[in-house]
């Protein structure tokens, strides 16, 4: 296929990337603009298929077809609730692939390069391992606290900043003794070095901060995929990380900001440890159904209702969906206020809504209210 097709077809999918992107921002919009999405991909994929320096078919479709069957028997069966869950476990693969792909550049570089082409192909190789690296074992981390296997505490190590710099400082000489060719223990050193600091700096933040933690990781895996656009010299991988990278820290910004965080501590791992004395449950707990709430909220005029983890824990989206058609059958103004970090993931609570059929236009952020 010619050159020119392909960088039509990278634009087109840029193009579908980027009203998917922004059809997310709109919940009457966001099936048509994951569609936009899903679009984009096949194209993306068909094209550097087609690409003549494309080798190795014989490996490239069936891994495609595994994972193509893996993934849609994981989404299928994993529930809204466990959401969260899957996001960080796609997030460890981005990273996983940058770190593969990076060492893979390094022992077959491309051919041709020399001089400053080649110091630039190591600086791209050193970034996509580093942040791919740091990424992985993050999102492995996160993943565990989401599902409950590794404790949702503070991990909090004495002197973790000073730790966590001095990890950085190393894998910084690391990298300019790979510049200088050192050899392949440089980057194998370093990569191993990146693991740890991804599971420091996520291990050292709280469970109930983890939707900032899925979106800084978010915007992590795309700053890696960017590098490995570099390294490839693939066009929309770099574009389509750069989206994903940006959108990931601009999510992660506001909703530090929301939370009254510092976001420099968010990426250091330096928040999330302080918990506080855990609620004492008064009185006896009396069991109540949608149809009773309702009937308790009769003289109300304005109902509005701040849903938060544990109806994503209770599975109460349903009986929350329940009460609010009784509310509004009776006449009341009945509206959502969402908060930017409620759940385990951005834009969890709409997502749990929305499988509950909730009418969209009364689903609020908080500011809307």
């Amino acid at each position: 296929m010619s050159v020119g097709f392909i960088s039509a077809a990278y634009i087109t999918a840029s193009v579908l990337f980027i009203l998917s992107l922004g059809g997310l921002s709109n919940q009457e919009k966001a099936k048509r603009a994951v569609w936009f999405g899903i679009v984009g991909m096949a194209i993306a994929v068909i094209a550097t298929l087609a690409d003549a320096k494309t080798s190795g078919m014989g490996w490239i479709i069936p891994a495609i077809l595994v994972g193509g069957v893996i993934g849609s028997i994981a989404a299928k069966r994993v529930e809204m609730t466990s959401m969260p869950q899957l996001v960080a476990a796609l997030h460890s693969f981005v990273g996983l692939a940058a770190v593969f792909i990076g060492i893979n550049s390094h022992i077959d570089p491309p051919a041709g390069l020399s001089g400053a082409e080649a110091t630039i192909h190591e600086v791209e190789i050193f970034l996509g391992v580093f942040i791919g690296a740091i990424t992985f074992t993050g999102s492995i981390i996160a993943y565990g606290k989401l599902a409950g296997s590794i404790d949702g505490k503070a991990l909090t190590l004495p002197h973790r900043h000073k730790l966590n710099i001095a990890m950085v400082v190393v894998c910084l000489i690391l990298g300019m003794m790979f510049f200088n060719h050192a050899g392949i223990w440089t980057l194998i050193l370093m990569t191993i070095i990146a693991f740890v600091i991804g599971a420091h700096l996520v291990m050292a933040i709280g469970g109930a901060d983890m939707p900032v933690v899925v979106s800084m990781l978010n915007s992590y895996s795309g700053w890696a995929a960017a590098a490995t656009g570099f390294m490839l010299g693939n066009d929309l991988l770099i574009v389509t990380g750069a989206l994903v990278g940006s959108s990931g820290a601009i999510l992660s910004y506001i909703m530090c900001k929301a939370m009254n965080r510092n976001f420099v501590s968010v990426i250091l791992g330096g928040f999330g440890d302080a918990t506080g004395p855990q609620m004492e449950i008064e009185g006896e707990q009396i069991a109540i159904d949608a149809a009773g709430v309702a009937a308790a909220m009769n003289e109300a005029d304005s109902v509005i209702i701040v849903p938060g983890y544990g109806m994503a824990v209770a599975q109460a989206q349903q009986s929350i969906s329940e009460l609010t058609r009784r509310l509004r059958a009776a006449g009341k103004n009945v509206r959502f206020a969402i908060h930017p970090v409620a759940g385990r993931l951005p834009g969890h609570m709409n997502v749990l809504l929305a499988e509950a059929k909730v009418p969209y236009d009364i689903v609020l952020e908080m500011d809307e209210i």
